[in-house]
């Protein structure tokens, strides 16, 4: 090497870097394992969290056909295409069609439950396979036998009534026979998460039942299959003549490459959340990265002064180490890449039973490369500081600086290379967002942890040193380890505390939607909703209640179907809504019309109108109409029941929807719908609730006397919510457990790193009298309260951002858990407890001769 050089990066030859690399390679210390682990665990959870929902998303599209019923589907809501519209579908292919509606399924016994009606026709289905059992075809379930229609029923709804195959069920005012148990359906994804179990009939038999009326909530889907011969592009030739022809009659469009958009943008968010989750454990792992780095140097100082002795530039040892660490980093990286790799083949063989539709995963390189990517940002952002710390120390206080208090002040190009490199990190989980908003508030949670943690650590050293000394042996050595020169106190409060922030997160969102869902059944929540009601029938459907629950308080509003054709005339479909206003427009709405302002409204923005007024006037949400891009004056084209309506927004309101009242997005002057045929929603309220014998009674009393009435009970649909939740919290605590799996292996390796410091002090102290007891208490006390620390501003950091969570992306209340505060303050102090007292036991061990004769 030669002497001479400046303080350049860029300026090493290659050459005998790499060969120096290399040597130094073979002799690498076992402290890279926590190196190695910390990179592959959070490569591995990028690339199989991101490459199992690529999976899931392939075969959603894969099969498009089976999930929609067909290649394309129109739907209608409130009516059936007309003969014109139903000869424009039968010209261009086989046409099934479908009815789907809620309905209250009775016994002969009187007991009632909700059931999700569908009616199909003899073609059902035109692709996928209806599976029953026992296994009959459509025609033999559906055929005249003993006098009654038959009837397949999922087994759910068979448990609820006590029915077995060959039993009677009533459906409003017609008697099915239950033929057989509804296994699946193949295009059950694509009707969205129903009220529930299925019951299916045939479309001929739905008549007889009397739950068609004019206003009743019935959507009808026209499934259409083009001929085998027809070409690729006579699917978009299809759309384009229906978006001609029908874009001002009401359908709801779609094609076999879209036909669960809503399932979609969800598992692409989910997929997003967990991602972010595994980004969090690469950079907590970066931690365990930087601290390997800087152990492997500081163990290297001998090697390294004598470099520089003998002429070595500062880019000549950057260059070295830092193609050193690249290859271990790459072997990491790789390692992760194969793990993620094989999660999606793992996880489909282990959820094949719970997934609703084939799936096939494969070797997704775009994710495998987007994970490597995060892998090589981190590591290189974790790397580059140690490194230029190592080349800027100075030969001369290398061969002083025993103990490693030597600390060079790095020059600013290293530092812009580590900034550089956090930007680009930041720049690409942007990018690959799906959810920006989402995204940037997780972004901006992580780095605002991250960096209290790194001064609450510094600022803890501080305050140890400024503190008085104890007159007592134990706590003076535990105070004076905890701010002396090399210190684990930084170290030990940002690796732990950033995986216990993310477990006392996702713990407290856990709880505050718990609480938003059990909330409103303790406090606000009506107990019933009463669909279909028929608006002729309201007036003795009122009475009946009344009778059977004196003291409960029943509300009733209007209600219509319509879906949002164009804002200010410009097309729906061209509309560029945000995330959390795009579901208004991607299907048909509830509607109502009142001359008062709907309770659990507030008027924000513009008048109400008074009783008179004739002119089309609306009434929007206010978040909705921002996210819409809309305000008051503007106008907006909706279709009910074939008949196309442009309403002026008079004003906005802020809607309190999380008191599961009565509520609308849109709210018209009641001229505006005039004369419409509609049904009425109704919903009551007991005054401190009502007893669930009492509810279920209730149920079933309505159910018998006004079958064409469904009776939603709102507890019932709150347990199936929250079921769901716990489903999905499931999964969002492993990704965090990796993150907390992480930080144990950060601060396992931390305490590696000091090993040798340690190993230096208890020689010096045994020798000095000090007893293995003493030493061992000290060292308890010392890691005692770092974790106590550590704990402490976990919790306060993680319920920053539960709360920045809930409150800002959620928009729900946020709930604080003392019960997940104490677990994260009981096992930070555990952990740190245990692991530090391992290492210390360790360092005890170490024989005072051999360490005396090597000072």
């Amino acid at each position: 090497m030669s002497a001479r050089g400046g303080p350049s990066v860029s300026g090493p030859r290659l050459p005998a870097a790499l060969a120096f690399a290399l040597r130094e390679l073979r002799g690498a210390r076992q402290g890279f394992g926590v190196f190695l682990l910390c990179l592959a665990l959070g490569v591995a959870a990028i690339a199989g969290i991101g490459s199992f929902a690529r999976a899931l998303t392939e075969g959603l599209d894969r099969e498009g056909r089976a999930i929609l019923g067909g290649d394309a589907a129109f739907t209608l809501t409130q009516r059936e295409a007309s003969d014109i519209e139903l000869g424009f579908f039968t010209l261009r292919g086989e046409v099934s069609r479908v009815a789907s509606l809620r309905a209250m399924a009775r016994t002969l016994a009187g007991e009632a439950a909700l059931a999700e009606l569908k009616a199909v026709d003899p073609v059902y289905p035109l692709a996928g396979r209806l599976e029953l059992s026992p296994s009959m075809s459509p025609g033999a379930l559906f055929a005249p036998g003993h006098g009654l229609p038959g009837a397949a029923a999922e087994p759910a709804l068979l448990a609820r009534l006590g029915l077995a195959i060959g039993d009677k069920v009533k459906i409003g005012d017609a008697m099915f026979e239950i033929r057989a148990a509804l296994v699946s359906e193949p295009d059950k994804l694509s009707a969205g998460i129903g009220l529930g179990p299925r019951l299916l009939i045939s479309v001929g038999d739905l008549p007889a039942t009397g739950l068609v009326q004019p206003g009743s909530l019935v959507r009808w889907s026209y499934r259409l299959r083009l001929p085998e011969t027809a070409p690729p592009e006579a699917l978009d030739a299809l759309m384009d003549a229906a978006h001609e022809r029908f874009d001002d009659a009401g359908f709801e469009m779609r094609t076999r490459h879209g036909a669960t958009p809503q399932l979609e943008r969800n598992m692409e968010r989910i997929g997003q959340f967990l991602t972010l989750v595994a980004l969090t454990a690469l950079l907590v792992g970066g931690v365990g990265i930087a601290n390997a780095v800087a152990s492997h140097l500081a163990a290297k100082r001998a090697t390294i002064a004598t470099l520089k002795a003998l002429g070595a530039t500062r880019g000549q040892v950057f260059a070295a180490y830092g193609i050193e660490m690249g290859v271990i980093a790459a072997a990491g990286i790789a390692a992760g890449l194969a793990v993620g790799a094989a999660i999606p083949f793992v996880g489909t063989a282990a959820l094949s039973s719970v997934i609703p539709y084939p799936v096939a995963p494969r070797l997704d390189g775009a994710t495998l490369g987007l994970a490597g990517l995060y892998g090589l940002l981190v590591a290189g952002l974790f790397t580059v500081l140690p490194l230029a710390r190592a080349q800027e120390t100075p030969a001369a206080l290398l061969f002083r600086d025993t103990a490693g208090e030597a600390r060079a002040r790095l020059p600013r190009r290293p530092l812009l290379l580590a900034a550089l490199l956090a930007l680009g990190l930041v720049a690409l989980a942007l990018a690959s967002a799906v959810d920006m908003k989402a995204a940037s508030v997780f972004i901006a949670a992580a780095a605002g942890v991250f960096g209290l943690l790194r001064l609450v650590g510094m600022g803890l050293v501080a305050l140890a040193r400024r503190l008085p000394r104890p007159r007592a042996m134990v706590p003076r050595l535990a105070l004076a380890n905890t701010h002396r020169p090399g210190a684990l106190t930084p170290t030990v409060v940002l690796s732990l505390g950033l995986g216990l922030s993310l477990m006392v997160a996702v713990g407290l969102i856990d709880r505050s939607l718990t609480a938003e869902l059990a909330g409103p059944v303790r406090e606000e929540a009506p107990s019933f909703f009463f669909v279909d009601v028929p608006s002729a029938d309201q007036a003795a459907f009122a009475r009946f209640v009344a009778d059977r629950a004196p003291g409960a308080r029943l509300r009733a509003v209007p209600m219509l179907r319509g879906r949002i054709i164009a804002l200010n005339s410009i097309p729906a479909e061209a509309v560029r809504p945000s995330a959390e206003a795009a579901w208004v427009l991607q299907s048909d709405r509830g509607i109502t019309f009142s001359d008062t302002l709907p309770e659990g409204s507030r008027l924000v923005e513009g008048q109400w109108w008074g009783a008179g007024e004739t002119a089309p006037l609306v009434s929007f949400d206010a978040k909705i109409a921002a996210g819409l891009g809309l305000k008051v004056g503007d106008t907006v084209s909706v279709n009910v029941l074939g008949r196309l309506v442009t309403a002026t927004i008079a004003n906005l309101r802020e809607v309190k929807w999380e008191r599961l009242g009565i509520n609308f997005v849109m709210v018209f002057s009641p001229a505006t719908f005039a004369g419409a045929p509609h049904s009425v929603l109704a919903t009551l309220t007991f005054p401190g609730g009502a007893d669930a014998a009492g509810e279920i009674a209730l149920l079933n009393q309505v159910a018998e006397a006004y079958p064409a009435v469904t009776v939603v009970r709102v507890k019932e649909t709150l347990e199936e919510a929250r079921r769901m939740l716990e489903n999905l919290s499931l999964g969002i605590r492993a990704a965090s457990l990796v993150t907390l799996l992480t930080s144990l292996l950060v601060l396992s390796g931390a305490l590696a790193a000091g090993h040798q410091r340690r190993v230096y002090e208890a020689v010096i102290l045994k020798t000095l009298g000090a007893t293995r007891a003493r030493l061992i208490a000290a060292y308890a006390l010392e890691y005692a309260g770092i974790g106590l620390v550590t704990a402490a501003v976990a919790v306060a950091a993680g319920s920053l951002s539960a709360y920045a969570v809930t409150v800002f992306v959620m928009e729900i209340g946020f709930t604080f858990s003392p019960a997940v505060a104490l677990g994260a303050a009981l096992g930070a102090l555990a952990v740190t407890v245990a692991l530090g007292l391992l290492a210390t036991l360790k360092a005890l061990s170490a024989p005072p001769a051999w360490v005396l004769r090597h000072l």
